[in-house]
């Protein structure tokens, strides 16, 4: 019996869809096509779209603070290397910075880094964040607060020890009275350090507010106090700018009392090599930011998490005094320290 021959392929056939088969399958393989889906991550999905992972960092810092800038450079830095997508944005009143995060949320970014001084403020941004599936981790401030308040990591100094470890120095260097100065009322960090110093430092440790956005008003207010009290012989700042209105304070108050501080920075560095101010206690600000951005790259890209989501990762404390203060200059100058 003769087998008729096969009929030329139709529109249909399978011959015409095996090309159409053979091109999605390459399409799955490189994963190129876009509207591609899979079980990976969000980020492996912006990855095969061409997207760029946006990421938003929001500080209580105050604006031209020297400090948060050092934090912003270590953040802007991970974000360069990572290739992603940095905002950053700042507010020193709580309910500012909560409605900064919110902004971050509605610009549908894939990550948020915070600080956390006011706790209750941030707390229904940061359940907004994660009800939209946006990652958030924090730094700098809220060591006590990060993990009630849904964090995810946190990278920072753990205030009360260094208070604590202040305290201790300031019993070797044979002070008996020290001022404590705090700019940020309400800011839990400042209060934990001073708080800290107290609990460990066995002479006198009182508190002065002051106005930390008005530097006039902070060198008067503490020249003020040291010439109401000659007792006080140490003067305690919670940031590099603040000790050096305290050096000029002192010397207005015509005091014996020295400087020292938590925080640096390239002016403080020079400071604390040259005498007038005792020592520094270095919580590493660029290390912060750097972290912070990095590891929200780390948990969208690969899913890793510092501290296994339960420990933070410390920073410091660590004392810069005249005796090591010579390995901190060459960072300093470069604007990293």
């Amino acid at each position: 019996m003769n087998t008729p021959l096969p009929a030329p392929p139709s529109s249909g056939s399978p011959r015409s869809v095996r090309p159409v088969v053979l091109a999605a399958a390459c399409c799955l393989l490189l994963a190129g096509c876009s509207g591609v889906t899979s079980s990976g991550s969000d980020a492996d999905a912006a990855a095969r779209s061409g997207n760029r992972i946006k990421l938003a960092l929001v500080t209580h810092g105050a604006k031209g603070d020297d400090f948060w800038e050092l934090v912003r450079k270590g953040a802007e830095a991970a974000a360069a290397k990572d290739g992603v997508d940095l905002t950053y944005a700042s507010d020193s009143d709580g309910a500012g910075q909560a409605e900064l995060m919110r902004d971050a949320i509605a610009d549908r970014v894939d990550g948020i880094a915070v600080t956390l001084a006011k706790p209750q403020a941030m707390k229904s941004p940061v359940a907004a964040a994660k009800a939209a599936g946006i990652p958030v981790v924090g730094l700098n401030s809220g060591i006590d607060a990060w993990r009630s308040v849904g964090l995810l990591e946190y990278f920072g100094q753990d205030e009360r020890v260094a208070g604590r470890a202040v305290g201790d120095k300031l019993d070797g260097l044979g002070a008996k009275h020290a001022l404590c100065v705090i700019h940020e009322r309400g800011n839990i960090a400042l209060e934990a350090r001073c708080a800290g110093v107290k609990k460990t430092f066995t002479g006198q440790t009182e508190m002065l507010y002051v106005d930390g956005t008005d530097m006039d008003a902070v060198t008067a207010a503490v020249t003020t106090r040291l010439q109401q009290n000659p007792d006080i012989d140490e003067v305690i700042a919670n940031g590099a700018q603040f000790a050096l209105a305290a050096v000029q304070a002192a010397e207005k108050a015509d005091s014996k009392a020295k400087v020292a501080t938590f925080d640096l920075n390239k002016d403080l560095v020079s400071a604390v090599h040259d005498g007038s101010v005792q020592f520094a206690v270095d919580q590493q600000p660029y290390l912060q930011g750097y972290l912070a951005v990095d590891a929200l790259w780390l948990y969208k890209t690969n899913g890793n998490v510092s501290g296994g989501g339960v420990a933070p990762v410390l920073t410091g404390p660590a004392f810069v005094t005249k005796t090591n203060v010579a390995d901190v200059t060459r960072f300093a100058s470069a604007g990293t320290r």
